[in-house]
């Protein structure tokens, strides 16, 4: 309720020009979701925002340009889609029941497409460049292999798998890292992960 006050005064005065600094911030979801429709009215209506968040799937939702920033510097810029589309890839994430045969396929599967081994350490993240003939390779090495999976799925890169391919790490998990931060300019909304 503070945080809805706090945005109905800013309001009052139509600025032409609004920061929000992590607005949804102990939002539950129906709170989020009404702010985020909030945020794009105020943008239709020629309002610029610059928006800081923590939640990277909020910047790609809202954002229409976005900076990432790691430990200070500014490391990339674009669109969401030009971020996602910089990876190139499909991403197939695996779920294998032993952390030693996670190790064993990240070590096959890294020799045809990057591959990480995510935090539960029995999770692969395998970044195809096309979902047909790459992933059917994917399988067709992890069935050579006698590895199982527990469950496979398919997507498409998220901003989370970009800041993680650019940095190296998650968002806010570095040494000394401070959560991830989006910011955006209203009808060119900007974002950074730091």
């Amino acid at each position: 309720m503070r945080r809805r006050l706090d945005l109905a005064a800013a309001l009052v005065h139509r600025p032409p020009v609004l920061f929000l600094d992590e607005p949804t911030t102990g939002l539950d979801p129906s709170g989020r979701s009404e702010l985020w429709a909030l945020i794009g009215e105020l943008v239709a209506d020629g309002t610029t925002v610059l928006l800081t968040t923590q939640y990277l799937e909020e910047a790609d939702r809202l954002a229409d340009n976005i900076v990432v920033v790691d430990g200070g510097r500014i490391i990339a810029e674009g669109t969401a889609s030009q971020l996602k589309a910089s990876l190139g890839s499909t991403v197939v994430e695996i779920r294998v029941a032993d952390p030693a045969d996670a190790q064993r396929a990240a070590a096959r599967l890294a020799r045809i497409a990057p591959t990480d081994v995510l935090d539960s350490r029995r999770t692969l993240a395998v970044k195809v460049p096309n979902k047909g003939p790459a992933v059917q390779e994917v399988i067709r090495l992890l069935d050579a292999d006698a590895i199982a999976a527990e469950s496979l799925a398919i997507r498409e890169p998220t901003l989370d798998d970009v800041f993680l391919q650019l940095t190296g790490h998650r968002a806010g998990t570095g040494p000394d890292e401070p959560a991830p931060q989006v910011a955006g300019v209203g009808g060119v909304t900007q974002g950074s992960a730091s």
